[in-house]
């Protein structure tokens, strides 16, 4: 593979890093605080909606890097958000912030690899068939 190749695809998987993380930080990154109920239990920090636009503003990049067939690069979108949970949570005094972190790191990388499938299926779907070859021999 040439030095171009590599160097392209190294900055399309640090570029959607970086686009994941930010997005990180801009649905979740500002809500630190849990809330407490009534009867005492607690949740949160963060809302359903938070995460779900999280969720659907990375369908973008994922669908950029899928349709053009940048596999390599969508790991990208998974250490980015690895990292990102790393860093927001990494002041837990339980510890357990690190089995969350590893389930961010598991299942985004099993959702990414799922949503770049059904993109890449959809988008071959659209293309036209490639054209009749005769047989050998005639």
């Amino acid at each position: 593979m040439r030095q171009r190749e590599v160097l392209r695809r190294l900055s399309a998987a640090l570029l959607l890093a970086l686009v994941s993380s930010a997005m990180w930080a801009a649905w979740l990154g500002w809500d630190q605080q849990r809330d407490v109920h009534a009867d005492g239990s607690t949740t949160g920090p963060y809302a359903a909606w938070q995460v779900i636009g999280l969720v659907l503003t990375l369908l973008a990049p994922v669908y950029w890097a899928a349709s053009r067939r940048h596999f390599a690069a969508l790991p990208g979108v998974t250490a980015g958000l690895t990292a990102a949970a790393f860093y927001d949570w990494s002041d837990d005094s339980s510890g357990l912030y690190v089995i969350g972190v590893g389930m961010i790191m598991l299942g985004s990388l099993a959702a990414i690899t799922a949503v770049a499938a059904v993109i890449t299926a959809l988008k071959q779907g659209h293309r036209p068939p490639p054209p009749a070859t005769a047989p050998l021999g005639v």
